[in-house]
């Protein structure tokens, strides 16, 4: 039986919910060990949970007042006008429209590699940026596929939820740097106020704890943080299918950026993950499963096919989805 858009969908939210549940479940955890370990008192554990929360929501107001206009810069895209690309403002407009979107801003960005991503902290203050490349190398239904999924990131309002995993997995590796450095340069827990209480067993065990939580967390964080993103990208592509009702168009988007092999130049490790694929391809040859910021073209084409109840295809079929109509 066909998979239903709505079924993929649903499925993506849950998996996207708990994976950040786990996330913020992992930061409590490694709190609570630091307060405990470092001072020998609940009342500790919860101090330090509180200085993350004043960390985390710092970084969150930042980023969610500054970040795409900094995305933007450092990629270099610049607005577009009618006389540029009208062929892609045209479906952006007849995209928002069929999505129920204000019109987001359109940027182009001057590579030849294919690629796109869309910014912004919710669909008032959208944009959009598409390579020159992209748009010489994709037909109207590839391109409609592509946008599709880039606007549906912003209906589905995945670069503010990319915003919050980034700030709690960030304030993990922050928080346990700077308890290890202070732990093995400061000399924080070597002096127990509950040790003249009989509590200093307890205390030194949880202290250890903390230190392991906080060599691990960060990598573990990280790991969850880009299986958001993969759940996040098929929520897209699923989205973008419900928006153009042409699953095909994006199936042939991503066949044709399969066999693309150039490196967006002004993509860095920080913005990778906001591209429609990823755009430092060395990055994404060398990693596989779990340390993907996206999931395999491969793999995104045949859930596709799901949804239409297509069979699945091999990596030889590739050109043959390029020609689908």
């Amino acid at each position: 039986m066909a998979a239903s858009f709505y079924s993929q969908a649903a499925a993506n939210r849950r998996n996207s919910f708990l994976l950040v549940l786990v996330i913020v479940a992992l930061l409590a955890i490694l709190g609570a060990a630091i307060g405990y370990g470092t001072t020998g008192a609940p009342e500790g554990a919860i101090g330090w949970l509180g200085i993350f929360g004043i960390i985390a929501i710092v970084a969150s107001l930042a980023g969610y007042f500054s970040g795409d206009r900094v995305v933007l810069a450092a990629s270099k895209a610049r607005p577009v006008t009618e006389a540029q690309a009208p062929r892609l403002l045209n479906v952006v407009r007849e995209l928002t429209l069929s999505a129920g979107l204000p019109m987001p801003a359109v940027y182009l960005i001057d590579d030849t590699a294919l690629n796109a991503f869309a910014t912004g902290r919710d669909p008032k203050h959208a944009s959009i940026a598409v390579t020159t490349g992209l748009l010489e190398r994709l037909d109207r239904e590839e391109l409609q596929g592509v946008i599709g999924h880039e606007l549906s990131h912003v209906r589905n309002y995945d670069i503010r939820y990319a915003m919050l995993v980034g700030v709690l997995v960030g304030t993990i590796a922050l928080v346990a740097d700077v308890f290890l450095r202070m732990t093995f340069w400061g000399g924080v827990g070597r002096r127990s106020s509950s040790s003249d209480r009989g509590g200093g067993g307890l205390q030194a065990l949880v202290f250890m704890i903390a230190i392991v939580l906080a060599i691990l967390a960060p990598f573990f964080g990280r790991l969850v943080q880009l299986a958001v993103n993969r759940q996040r990208e098929y929520l897209a592509d699923a989205s973008s299918v419900e928006l153009t009702r042409n699953p095909h168009g994006l199936q042939r988007a991503l066949a044709v950026l399969a066999d693309d092999r150039e490196v967006l130049e002004v993509a860095n490790r920080a913005t990778q993950h906001l591209y429609f694929r990823n755009p430092i391809h060395k990055f994404e040859e060398r990693s596989k499963g779990l340390f993907s910021t996206h999931p395999p073209i491969l793999d995104r084409i045949n859930r596709l096919r799901a949804m239409a109840g297509e069979a699945p295809i091999a990596a030889t079929d590739l050109p043959a989805v390029q020609g689908l109509s």
